[in-house]
């Protein structure tokens, strides 16, 4: 197996992104349009945040929506702002960061993406399905 393999590899490299200025209906329609289920939150090009779709799971209605439907409930949605619903405290990895290390944070933790970063930058987002993608290969 290619422990040393380095996260760069495995990552999204075209992450889909909201800023504090989008609204949540918004992160819905991106989540269901990306069929993704993490968007970090950034201002310029450093990441302030993350948000999943459980998080809007958690304030709205949307599991009980159609998943084909694109209507979304804006009254919830409207009484909260990104900033509000996001993971703030991150933990990052940068883009040398090898595939066992990234596996073994994800192992340990309660979530199932890391955003990479290298210095203040985003340049990738890695998830447990990249992960699971990238053993799959080797086997």
């Amino acid at each position: 197996m290619k422990r040393k393999t380095p996260i760069s590899e495995i990552m999204t490299k075209k992450v889909v992104t909201l800023n504090n200025a989008d609204s949540l209906e918004t992160a819905e329609l991106l989540f269901k349009k990306h069929k993704i289920r993490h968007i970090p939150v950034v201002e310029g090009v450093s990441i302030i945040g993350m948000l999943s779709y459980s998080d809007l799971l958690r304030i709205s209605f949307a599991d009980a929506i159609d998943e084909d439907e694109e209507s979304v409930d804006t009254i919830v949605y409207n009484m909260f702002t990104i900033e509000q619903v996001m993971a703030k405290n991150l933990v990052s990895v940068c883009s040398a960061d090898t595939v066992k290390h990234v596996a073994e944070i994800l192992s340990k933790k309660e979530f199932h993406a890391i955003p990479v970063v290298d210095g203040i930058r985003l340049v990738g987002i890695v998830t447990t399905t990249d992960l699971i993608n990238f053993l799959l290969e080797q086997l």
